[in-house]
Parts: C-alpha cells; structure tokens; sequence
C-alpha cells in the first residue's frame, strides 16, 4: 500500500475525530474542517519523506490541534480560549486514545450535536454531520440522499455559515435542548451506519470504520437518553445489523447475499445485545421507526435459517413502518416481503407501481428487485435486463460484479 492510499484510508477513519478536536479549540466546524484539510496536505508533504508514524490518526489530529492553536494565538484571545479549553495544549503531546462506547464527554458527540442544532434545517443537519462525522464526500451523501451533488453541497455550505453566524456552542446540550435535538442526531447516526452497511461506491461492499462509529454513537446516545424508545431502538438496529457483517463477505470480498450467509458466522454477542435494547424500546406498539426496523432485523435473527424466516410478520411490519415513516424505500422492501411470504406474483405490482417515484430513478435496488420476481415468475429475458438495468446504476464494484453475474447465469453470455 502507497503511503498516499495509506494516508487516505486514515483519514477517512480518523476525520471525524480530526475535525472535532480542532473545533472544540477554534468553536467554528468550517474552520475546524480547513484545518483538518490542512493536516492532510502536511502530511502529504511530510509523510513520502518520513515514512508513515506509528500512530497515523494521533499525528494527523495532532498537527491539526496545533494549528487551531496557532490560529487562536493569532486572534489574540489565547489566554480565553485556553481557558474554555480547560487544559494546556502543547505543541509536543498526541491526543489521547479514543474514548470508550460509555465515554459521554466525547468530542465526536460534541460535534455531532452542534451540526444537528435546530438552527440548520433537517437536510443541512444530516448533510453537515454526515461530511464531518462519516467523512463521506460530497456525491456520497447525495447518493445516500437521492438528490443532486449540487444541492448537497450547496447545504453544507450554508450550514457552516449559519453555524459560524449563530455562534453555535460546541458542546452536548441537555433538558429540552437535547430532545429538540436527539431526533436529528438519531438521523444522522443511521445514515452513517447505513453508509458503512453498504458502501455506495468504491470496491469494497462495507465500510467497516463507518459501520463502528455509528454502532459507538447509538450505544452512547442509548446510554444518554435511556427513557427515549428510538433511541434503544437505533441501537437495537444497529448492533442486529452489524451482527451479520462477517458473513455478508465471501473470502474474495464478494457479497454474500442473506438468503446464502452461513448464520454461525453472525456475532450472537451482537444479536443479544440487539435483543436487550429492543426489549428496552418499549412494545410493539409503541414502537417507532427505528424500533419498527429493529424488529424486522430480529426476525431475521431469530429464524435459524433463511427458509424458517417469519416473512408474513416482517411484511406487516414494513406496512406499519410505511403508514408511520412513509417511503418508497419501504415500500421496495415491504415488496420483498410479501414475495417470500405470497410468492413473486403477489408483489410485482407493488414494485411496478414504484417505477413512477421520481427518488428511485436511479436506485438500483429497484431493477434488482424487479430482476429477482421475475426471475422466479420465469421471465428470464425480462429479468436479465432487469439485472443489467441495475449494474448499471450502482456504483459500487463488489454489487456491480454479483449484478452481472446473475444476468450471465439467465443466458446473458
């Protein structure tokens, strides 16, 4: 590995922490991310003449420290600063280890809670919070998004201005600040994850580092806020899905798609813990969105094989998911559903009745689920198309190869 590929895949890692460090010393998240880009290119300057240090992410987050500290000595409000800093920074010492899942007093969460102020709207929110903290660039979170690049881009602009100009606090806030708040975090915690869970682009299928911040985060969140049923739901959520990673790669990274992975090689320790904070979510019935998905991920989980699957309950729960959180989304994987409780005829016109919603033109997951019904309905010229439809949407290498792959096995050559 180059050290400029080394370094890139550092960054992506250690970003968030980069750019939460420096904000909590300059208290601006658009300067905290230039001086973040700053650290990146000393160590482009330095790191091909050195050699890469044996701690990556603390001589990145260290040089960035230092030069939000130079910045304040330049305003010359030093003294004051260092104060609210609340230690002396020196330009010798490395920033401390990350801190625990149980570590409240967290910079990161600092920074997530001030990119999710009510003063930004929900979209910038999520955007601002998905570039500092996930560290996705631009056409990635407009790909989580479903909308253009340039609109993404345009909200973080002018949530790091509305920020500066509101002269937001950087801190975690609490009584009905926080609650005004949680929702937007939850949010942003998700789509993070979710970015992880199934990259949108790139070789690889997962991003680990993404899926483990966001997993550390909602456990933090349930932590904070035990009474808030979302909350235990995220989390629930998030440690069943996590659950299944080893097994949704084969050894040559392909994906290994549910109905196929060996379950042994899900983490129980996860699934039980998943299986607690849902249990503190509240029941059934007063489940929200994320609680809502978090019982669908059980269900999965608790069948000992995909064939013994509960499909006619986790169908009825997309249906409750859609009438609280309605989405095309859901819909897709409500139809999924009802195909393997009902059979593919029963949900094709469902997933045809989806073709008209303008957010899922250029998802891939629709064609690849149309291919997968008519596939089963025998449609083989159909469904190849279908298949080749959908490779042709995704962006992401390893999904890209498995798409093609069932074209090729219905006659596509």
């Amino acid at each position: 590995m180059t050290v400029e590929s080394t370094l890139e895949t550092v960054f992506r890692m250690e970003s968030a922490r980069i750019v939460a460090t420096a904000a909590r010393i300059v208290r601006d998240v658009g300067i905290a991310e230039e001086i973040a880009q700053d650290a990146l290119l000393a160590a482009l300057e330095q790191w091909p003449r050195s050699g890469v240090p044996e701690r990556p992410g603390a001589w990145l987050t260290a040089t960035a420290k230092h030069r939000a500290v130079d910045l304040v000595r330049r305003r010359e409000t030093y003294a004051r600063k260092l104060a609210e800093v609340g230690r002396t920074l020196t330009e010798e010492s490395y920033d401390p280890e990350p801190a625990g899942p149980g570590d409240i007093d967290d910079d990161v969460l600092r920074l997530i809670f001030t990119a999710c102020h009510p003063v930004l709207s929900a979209e910038a929110r999520a955007a601002l919070t998905l570039r500092l903290v996930g560290g996705l660039r631009t056409d990635e979170i407009a790909r989580a998004f479903l909308v253009p690049e340039a609109t993404v881009a345009a909200r973080i602009t002018r949530a790091k201005r509305t920020l500066a100009k509101a002269g937001v606090d950087f801190e975690v806030p609490y009584g009905e600040e926080r609650a005004a708040r949680l929702g937007s975090v939850l949010e942003v915690v998700y789509l993070i994850f979710n970015e992880g869970y199934a990259a949108t682009a790139g070789d690889d299928l997962l991003r680990p580092g993404l899926c483990e911040d966001a997993l550390r985060l909602a456990r933090v969140l349930a932590a904070l806020v035990p009474e808030e049923g979302e909350a235990q739901g995220l989390a629930a959520l998030l440690e069943l899905q996590a659950s299944r990673a080893a097994a949704r790669t084969g050894p040559d990274g392909r994906p290994v798609l549910l109905a196929a992975q060996d379950r042994r090689r899900w983490n129980r320790l996860m699934v039980r813990r998943g299986f607690a904070a849902l249990e503190r979510a509240g029941d059934g019935r007063s489940y929200g969105p994320y609680a809502l998905q978090a019982a669908i991920a059980a269900c999965h989980a608790r069948a000992a094989s995909y064939e013994e699957t509960d499909w006619t309950t986790i169908a009825a729960l997309y249906r409750q998911l859609g009438t609280l959180a309605p989405s095309p989304v859901v819909e897709l994987n409500r139809a999924v559903a009802v195909s393997m409780a009902e059979g593919p005829a029963a949900a094709l016109p469902i997933v045809d009745a989806l073709a008209a919603e303008a957010a899922l033109t250029r998802y891939h997951l629709l064609p690849s689920v149309r291919g997968d019904l008519l596939a089963r309905l025998g449609r083989a010229a159909e469904a190849r198309a279908e298949f080749e439809r959908a490779a042709g949407l995704t962006r992401n290498e390893s999904e890209r190869a498995l798409l093609r792959e069932k074209a090729r096995e219905l006659g596509g050559g």
